[in-house]
């Protein structure tokens, strides 16, 4: 089994985009750069097991808390969340660590970021990898067409009521949130003590609203992006028991790029990267070392 990053590594703080990032470094400083985006609910951490192989492979791996996670700030205002904003941060803290072209690899929300970045900046991204996560553009055109799509992203219109899902998520000890890490993975892949550091996360002053922001910045404007091709070459990893997203989405997403390739791993949940490490992780140095 893979062995977990410390909880507690120390980080360092990036000013960039207008804001200060908290991020995680590892490995060598000339080694070609690999951005690591967390998704909802979780921060740097949720790299646990990628960071050090990453890191021992050559790369030079960062692993930003995103903007209203955990210790990065956490700007006021949905519209400091919408998805130019978050593509822009990408650009910044890579440009802070004096690169012009750099990789991702991002989770959920991370993952739409990725996307969303490669498609705005595509002369800055030398590879990309989506662990179940959809390109933006095309995430509200395929549930209008899939109910069964609608229904599991319902939570989102939740979301958007003010108040209302900071007081759940925060009462009984955040005790929804860590619910919904238990339902939706294998058993054993949160134990108590990881519920406790993402507590810690959730705990943060403002952190709460920061985190749901993102969902409350979709409505404000239309996804804009090329017609073209997308140029990076692309790998989707997909835990096909995603109980969040279906593969339809990938299989759409891949269709928008001029390289793109899937990989399922079939017995593995919306959390494969902390479910099947080794997997991931050999997916991912094979496909960035290409």
């Amino acid at each position: 089994m893979a062995q977990a990053i410390d909880p507690r590594t120390t980080g360092i703080r990036l000013q960039a985009n207008g804001i200060t990032f908290h991020c995680i470094e590892a490995g060598p400083k000339d080694g070609p750069l690999v951005l690591l985006l967390h998704g909802f609910p979780e921060f740097w951490w949720g790299w646990r097991y990628q960071i050090e192989p990453l890191a021992s492979a050559g790369l030079h791996v960062l692993v930003p808390d995103q903007r209203g996670y955990n210790l990065s700030d956490k700007p006021e205002g949905r519209r400091a969340y919408d998805l130019d904003t978050l593509a822009k941060d990408v650009v910044a803290l890579s440009e802070m660590l004096g690169y012009g072209r750099y990789s991702l690899v991002g989770h959920d929300w991370g993952g739409l970021v990725a996307w969303w970045a490669a498609s705005r900046y595509p002369e800055r991204i030398e590879r990309l990898i989506a662990i179940n996560a959809p390109h933006p553009a095309i995430a509200g055109a395929y549930m209008r067409r899939h109910p069964s799509q609608m229904l599991r992203s319902s939570y989102i219109g939740f979301f958007q009521v003010p108040y209302l899902p900071e007081a759940l998520f925060s009462a009984n000890d955040h005790r929804a949130l860590k619910r919904a890490l238990l339902r939706t993975s294998r058993t054993g892949t949160f134990s108590e003590k990881d519920l406790a550091e993402y507590e810690r996360a959730w705990s943060q002053p403002g952190a709460l609203t920061g985190m749901l922001n993102w969902y409350r910045a979709l409505p404000l404007g239309p996804l804009q992006r090329s017609s073209d091709k997308l140029r990076p070459p692309v790998l989707a990893i997909w835990g096909m028991r995603d109980r969040f997203l279906e593969f339809g989405l990938c299989e759409e997403s891949l269709a928008l790029c001029a390289d793109g390739q899937a990989q399922k791993v079939e017995k593995a949940t919306h959390w494969v990267h902390l479910e099947e490490p080794e997997l991931v992780n050999r997916a991912l140095l094979a496909f960035l070392k290409a």
